[in-house]
């Protein structure tokens, strides 16, 4: 009983040395988010509960970093820590600050909650460099352009192309620094620029131009079109063959071909080469091709025969029309073409009058083989048209067509084959019409005579034999009925055998009768 009453005291001894050890409150670390660098900050520490008759040691520190002490401060009475720092780009991150007793180690020490800084170094002599290597190359290629600042964090870039904004795309792609840019073409090429930007608060910020630099990028030529016109020196004709690309960077070489034999051959400071070649009018003289060329490229035309044949005739004149909402005529299209000829020049005349290429009421559309007049239908417009085609290297000899008389009464009027062919219908369907009526009539005539004359005969048998059922009936007197029926039956008899003959007559006269209307 006494041990036990002994460990009890000893217990609560215990406990009260422990209710009476000293406790450090957590402390509160408080100071600016953001500030330029080689500028000097107070950061504050204070502490709300600490044990009298302690010195408090607070330190600043990283997060992390204990092993650096930043700054310190000895706590003597209820008062704020401050901790003036000169601030470098190294202080930024998270600080917080440790509060423990000075000489006293059974005391915990306690930390405060993080204090993130941010230390911005404004932003000096941006630069752009070449990261993919030249400034000068052939389209597909990838750009990788990089903007580096000699200082400066915190930076945003803006990336500018002859003074305007770059367009971010699938193909064109910035981050941090760099400028991205893949599968290029020709519109790539100019002036790049970056502009480097970074803020200390909402009105203060450091920006700077990069120096220019120029990228050219060249489009590899395209394939080229081959033709010719016709030229005439005096009595001596010669092909003017052009050759010209879409598509390429300058200089171009181009070289023309005749079959496997090369005719010429230059370099252009364009994208088209005119080459000249001797001809004969009439002949086959071989099919030409040309072949463009710049750097490591090489592209072929296709191949066109080297032939010029003269115009000739017949010149035919043909039109279609288009039609208004009420069916009629308001629009024409006027076709000239000559039988030969190569190279054809057309000329349109209305009432022997020289129509210009755009009209107030007509334009026209020359292709290679035929012009085409396009009319707008109205009272300006009537009259008589015809074309003539001529050689284009040699107008001497022209070729007219036939005149073509057209206003909007004649182009409206219905044409007379149109009437022949509607009321030719009309009258084969009344012919069709009557052939059937008739044939009706007379089917139903025959059909209707054969079932009177058997009906009849029908008839007439029906009644004597019911004439009979009634007599046999009525059982009468023997010798009276037969008399009777002896009576009827005789008459009966000689009118049938009288009558058989007509009737059958009469049958084979009808039948006669359909046969030959069959």
């Amino acid at each position: 009983m006494f041990a036990s009453v002994f460990v009890l005291i000893l217990g609560l001894c215990y406990s009260s040395q422990e209710n009476s050890q000293p406790v450090l409150g957590r402390p509160t670390l408080s100071g600016p988010s953001v500030v330029l660098a080689g500028t000097v900050e107070d950061f504050e520490c204070e502490l709300q509960v600490y044990p009298k008759n302690e010195t408090i040691l607070l330190q600043l520190y990283k997060v992390g970093h204990h092993e650096e002490v930043l700054a310190e401060y000895t706590l003597l009475s209820e008062e704020v820590a401050f901790f003036p720092k000169v601030v470098k780009l190294e202080l930024e991150g998270n600080l917080e600050c440790m509060a423990k007793a000075q000489n006293n180690s059974e005391i915990e020490p306690t930390v405060s909650s993080p204090h993130y800084l941010k230390v911005i170094v404004p932003v000096e002599n941006p630069n752009v460099f070449i990261s993919s290597g030249l400034q000068e190359f052939f389209a597909g290629r990838t750009l990788d352009l990089r903007c580096n600042v000699t200082s400066g964090n915190h930076v945003d870039y803006t990336w500018l192309l002859n003074g305007r904004p770059v367009s971010l795309t699938p193909r064109h792609k910035a981050v941090e620094g760099q400028l991205l840019i893949t599968s290029t073409t020709s519109e790539d090429s100019g002036v790049y620029m970056c502009v480097a930007t970074n803020y200390y608060n909402v009105t203060e910020f450091f920006t700077f131009n990069s120096s220019e630099i120029i990228i050219r990028v060249k489009d590899p030529v395209s394939k080229p079109d081959i033709s010719f016109n016709v030229s005439k020196d005096g009595s001596i004709y010669y092909a003017m063959v052009t050759c010209q690309s879409m598509r390429g960077t300058p200089p171009v070489n181009f070289t023309l071909f005749n079959g496997t034999a090369q005719i010429d051959s230059l370099t252009a400071h364009e994208t088209k080469a005119t080459f000249r070649v001797s001809l004969v009018l009439g002949q086959h003289l071989g099919q030409l091709q040309c072949k463009a060329r710049n750097e490591n490229r090489t592209v072929e035309s296709e191949w066109i025969p080297l032939e010029v044949v003269p115009v000739r005739g017949p010149v035919t004149l043909q039109y279609d029309s288009d039609l208004g909402e009420d069916y009629a005529v308001i629009g024409l299209r006027l076709y000239c073409k000559a039988a030969k000829g190569t190279h054809p020049q057309y000329q349109w005349f209305l009432n022997e009058t020289l129509i210009q290429e755009q009209g107030s009421f007509s334009s026209m559309v020359h292709e290679p083989r035929q012009s085409v007049l396009l009319l707008s239908v109205g009272g300006s417009s009537a009259g008589t048209y015809r074309c003539e085609v001529s050689d284009s290297f040699d107008n001497i000899t022209a070729i007219s067509s036939r005149g073509l008389y057209l206003d909007r009464e004649v182009l409206n009027r219905l044409p007379l084959m149109v009437v022949v062919v509607v009321f030719g219908s009309f009258m084969t369907v009344i012919l069709v019409v009557s052939v059937c009526c008739c044939y009706g009539v007379l089917f139903r005539k025959r059909e209707y005579g054969e079932n009177s004359l058997w009906s009849a005969e029908m008839v007439r048998r029906k009644v004597a034999y019911e004439d009979e059922l009634d007599v046999s009936e009525y059982q009468e007197d023997v010798d009276l009925v037969q008399t009777a029926r002896g009576g009827d039956s005789d008459q009966t008899s000689e009118d049938s055998v009288d009558e058989w003959p007509q009737i059958l007559k009469r049958r084979r006269t009808l039948e006669d009768e359909a046969e030959d209307e069959d």
